[in-house]
């Protein structure tokens, strides 16, 4: 063994059995060079450290191994052995120590994610990404940089429900690891999830997030979120939805240029033209290819039927199949009849098809908001909206204390109140916020 990694042994196991874990971290991150010129020793350093008392020691170790890996060092036979390395480490390693060098935790999970999609094997990775989450949170609501990376794997296997478990939670704090392209990554991965999944309304509010994000400039991440914002938006309620106040102005200025193609359909179906959105959609054909959006294009051409066909319900009480096709421009009766059955059955519309003379009769809405079921359902949202109130509160709390809220809240300059000392712990890792710079995909 290498005389530098005889040292990086000797001061794993003296820092760690004197719980000195800070200058651990710091002395990793000075033997991080000799480690990777030296992966191929790297087992035998493994061998000499224990998982639970050396935990920070192995990190730094699996981090240059698999970083020399996906250097183009590795093939699929190799990474058979260091996939097991990896699992072991993350199912087994001490977290309270692991949380002393976040940013090496994430960069393995960065890494491992990435060998993983290079594989063509992203199913393999996803439980094992629940887990190292979970490993390195704080609290449940907490965001890490580890979430985008589960939400890529999940997207790739097309297997959404281990993500859900994360994303179905609110954030209410950032962990200190997290960037700017780990933050926008997990809101647009996690709306395309629930654009997957049919459940609009929340991928609209992770597009939104990720638009609205402060920014210096638009990033293509942010872009890309926008082009599914305004699809979902048409989707949803007929029409793009206005961005926030808060939203940056660069960004407001900028991206609507750049998605012209995007703002073109949306007017097109403002008309409630189905000619005209398909003459649309014909135009820009390669560009939505191009762009990956062709099926969600495709279902807002789709909801445009739909939403044509509810309005026919507020004029008409009865109607040939024959003539709700030619009324929304389907192809045939049949067509017709397929989506009506369709809308019925998702409670979109109220209406029974007579077969034997092809008619549709429309019906009011049954729901008389009087049952036990709807009861029951207020009685969730009004607690979820409670529950909302309590964490803004104790969010608000928590800011007006900090250093820098009384200096700006006092009119002072930074140069005033320097000795007031960074804010406590607690609150920069559950408030900070991502930084303005911002990146490409």
């Amino acid at each position: 063994m290498a005389t530098v990694l005889e040292q990086f042994v000797n001061n794993v196991r003296t820092l760690s059995s004197e719980g000195n874990f800070r200058e651990l971290t710091n002395a990793l991150n000075k033997f991080s060079e000799a480690l990777s010129r030296n992966v191929q020793h790297l087992d035998n350093v493994l061998e000499t450290l224990d998982l639970q008392n050396h935990s920070l020691g192995i990190l730094a170790v699996l981090c240059a191994k698999i970083t020399s890996f996906n250097g183009g060092n590795g093939t699929s036979e190799s990474f058979k052995p260091l996939f097991n390395q990896v699992q072991e480490f993350i199912v087994g390693c001490n977290g309270e120590q692991v949380r002393f060098a976040p940013m090496m935790y994430a960069e393995l999970c960065h890494q491992f994610t990435d060998a993983l999609v290079e594989q063509h094997t992203p199913m393999r990775g996803i439980d094992l990404l629940c887990r190292a989450i979970r490993k390195i949170q704080l609290f449940d609501s907490q965001l890490t940089s580890v979430h985008s990376d589960l939400c890529k794997l999940c997207l790739l296997a097309k297997c959404f429900k281990p993500a859900l478990e994360f994303l179905d939670i609110d954030i209410t704090g950032i962990s200190v690891e997290d960037d700017a392209k780990s933050f926008l990554l997990y809101f647009y991965y996690g709306g395309m999830i629930y654009t997957a999944l049919k459940n609009y309304d929340r991928a609209l509010y992770f597009f939104e997030v990720c638009v609205m994000t402060p920014a210096a400039a638009v990033s293509h991440i942010m872009l890309e979120a926008y082009k599914k914002f305004i699809l979902v938006s048409l989707i949803l309620n007929g029409k793009i939805l206005l961005l926030p106040n808060y939203t940056s102005n660069l960004v407001k200025r900028h991206i609507k240029r750049l998605s012209a193609p995007y703002q073109e359909l949306a007017t097109a179906y403002g008309t409630h033209s189905c000619e005209e959105v398909e003459d649309i959609i014909l135009k820009y054909n390669d560009v939505y290819a191009r762009d990956n959006n062709t099926g969600l294009v495709q279902q807002v051409l789709s909801f445009l039927y739909k939403k044509n066909i509810q309005r026919l319900t507020n004029t008409f009480l009865t109607l040939s199949l024959t003539d709700v096709a030619a009324r929304v421009k389907l192809p045939g009766p049949a067509d017709a009849e397929k989506y009506i059955l369709n809308m019925i059955e998702d409670g979109e519309i109220f209406a029974t098809i007579n077969q034997k003379d092809g008619m549709v009769i429309f019906h009011d809405d049954p729901e008389k908001y009087d049952s036990p079921r709807m009861l029951a359902k207020l009685e969730k949202e009004m607690a979820e909206c409670a529950e909302l109130g309590r964490k803004v509160i104790e969010m608000e709390e928590e800011v007006i204390v900090t250093p820098q809220y009384v200096r700006k809240a006092l009119g002072q300059n930074d140069q005033d109140d320097q000795a007031a000392g960074p804010p406590p712990s607690n609150v920069s890792n559950t408030q900070s916020q991502p930084r303005n710079n911002t990146y490409s995909m």
